[in-house]
């Protein structure tokens, strides 16, 4: 039987507690825990802030390596152990996949808040105090972020270029960003769908991001439909179709089995011969209903037969068999074919257009690129490079760009980036706490301070004294000039948004929420208990952990 923790309460009697070996901490000691942890982790991804910010190489228990300075992925591959460190990872998790962009700055945020808040708590504010002073703040940092924010056209190219090309600035595709920025954007204008309303809506799902290692980042392209990284299926088809008629199909072109057992009694050769000659038509059939459909491509979900690979050679039908769903609904989109079950219905109104399908070699495989498609909504983007590590490390630089684009054409606003916006928010926010009374103005005041942790951040990182940049970047903003931040590739503090950084005005408003809300719910958190570790059977083997050094 476990042994149990005892309590006494004021009378003296006995209470049972807690089992053996569960720690617990309460009070300043737990709040102290637990503010380490989390500045811990923003410690480990503030160098990676900005386009100077450094690189990390992740090894994981199996030797594969990540080289990244993308603040969602790092704190996905690190295994993290104290909860409250957790919660930073989830906010990285949450925003990466709300905005795509804007990890690290919330992580940065936060470790600032919980820092400021730990000052305030040494003097003896209280943790319930500062947490309403930092919503308050938070909320009005929004008005403020609504109000500075400037509203432009959602197909403004010019704008989305520069957004994209603000994401990629800190990425492993920085020097390609020109060229990259104009095909993402064109990718995301070809599969975003306008809604009644007059407003975009954008499925990032229809941008189908393939990568194959060799030649340069420069060597990636955009394909106006769909790549399946199948080969033809049979080696007498043609490997390339101009002006192509596709038939989407979802079964297979094959005999199926029965679904009851059944036995069939034969006597002689010529019966053989006869159940096989019966195979033969009806696969001969399904490829004349294919033909006779005028489709000259044929994509197949399922498994083709090789008699009807055979016969459909011989009707000239370039055909690709086991393609997965997820690239069968897509190619529906982009060449508006129908998805047919089975061939008797299908007709000429159900198939799809491309202007070629054609059969390439990239490096030692053979892929299917159907290209060309009129108006597609799924698209797809080829990514090139020197080796793998650039290739996956351009693949995560590629999905921020592309959801800050297409956060810009569902919100078209935008602001200027480097820091501009909070320190502007930071010095509105100032001037705002002169409003509040009593302890929540000191909490409001320090939310205000940690916003300048951004362009801080930026400033150390980029090599600049802070100490002078954060007295440039005041007088600036106290003369009413909103969007002066650090332009770390330049001189120090500029005009970012006239020099072209700009970033997507929903992607800060996220960032504030989500710094706010994990703040906040640490800050409340007074008692931690950590349960024991499970006990083994005797002679068996260990149980799980517990969360160790949890005191």
């Amino acid at each position: 039987m476990a042994e149990v923790s005892y309590g006494k309460t004021s009378g003296g009697q006995q209470v049972l507690i807690l089992k053996e070996g569960t720690s617990q901490s309460r009070g300043r000691r737990a709040q102290n825990n637990n503010i380490i942890a989390a500045k811990l982790i923003a410690e480990v991804v503030k160098s990676c802030l900005g386009p100077r910010g450094m690189d990390k190489m992740l090894v994981d228990g199996m030797g594969d390596v990540t080289i990244t300075n993308d603040g969602a992925t790092i704190l996905k591959e690190i295994d993290v152990q104290h909860p409250a460190a957790k919660m930073m990872v989830e906010i990285s998790k949450a925003i990466d996949n709300e905005v795509g962009d804007g990890t690290t700055s919330a992580v940065v945020l936060t470790g600032a808040l919980l820092g400021n808040a730990e000052d305030l708590i040494s003097k003896g504010v209280h943790p319930i105090v500062i947490v309403e002073g930092y919503r308050k703040a938070a909320a009005q940092a929004q008005k403020i972020l609504d109000r500075i924010s400037i509203k432009i056209e959602p197909t403004d190219i010019a704008a989305l270029v520069k957004v994209a090309r603000t994401s990629m600035a800190s990425k492993l595709i920085s020097n390609e960003s020109v060229a990259l920025a104009g095909l993402l954007v064109d990718a995301l204008l070809q599969v975003a769908e306008k809604t009644e309303e007059g407003k975009y809506k954008v499925d990032i799902d229809n941008v189908k991001v393939e990568k194959k290692t060799g030649g340069s980042l420069k060597d990636t392209v955009l394909v106006s439909g769909v790549i399946l990284d199948k080969e033809v299926a049979h080696s007498g088809m043609p490997r390339r179709v101009n002006n192509a008629r596709i038939a989407l199909v979802n079964s297979p072109l094959e005999i199926e089995k029965t679904e009851f057992d059944a036995k069939i009694n034969i006597s002689s050769p010529e019966q053989i011969k006869m159940f096989l000659d019966e195979e033969t038509r009806m696969l001969k059939e399904m490829v004349e209903k294919i033909s006779k459909s005028g489709a000259n491509v044929l994509v197949c979900q399922k498994g083709i037969d090789d008699v009807a690979q055979h016969y459909l050679a011989k009707a000239g039908i370039l055909a690709v068999r086991r393609v997965k769903e997820s690239d069968v609904a897509k190619l529906a989109k982009a060449t508006g074919a129908k998805v047919v079950t089975g061939l008797d219905g299908l007709s000429a109104d159900d198939l799809g257009a491309a202007d070629v399908v054609e059969e390439r070699k990239i490096e030692e495989d053979k892929w299917v690129f159907i290209e060309g498609c009129e108006n597609p909504k799924a698209v797809t983007v080829l990514i090139r490079g020197g080796s793998q590590r650039v290739i996956d490390e351009a693949e995560r630089s590629m999905h921020d760009a592309i959801m800050v684009i297409k956060d810009v054409l569902e919100k078209p606003a935008i602001v200027g980036g480097g820091g501009a916006v909070e320190e502007e928010l930071s010095h509105q926010l100032m001037e705002w706490s002169n409003t509040l009374s009593g302890r929540e103005q000191l909490a409001a005041r320090r939310y205000a301070e940690a916003l300048e942790s951004i362009p801080l951040t930026l400033a150390e990182n980029a090599g600049f004294d802070t100490l002078d940049i954060q007295a440039e970047l005041r007088e600036k903003h106290d003369a009413g000039k909103v969007w002066y931040g650090v332009d770390v590739l330049g001189t120090g503090v500029q005009d970012l948004y006239n020099k072209g950084v700009i970033e997507p005005a929903s992607v800060k408003e996220q960032i504030i929420k989500s710094a706010t809300e994990c703040s906040c719910m640490i800050l409340r958190i007074d008692d931690v208990i950590a349960s024991s570790k499970m006990r083994a059977p005797a002679g068996g083997p260990g149980g799980m952990g517990g969360m160790g050094g949890m005191e």
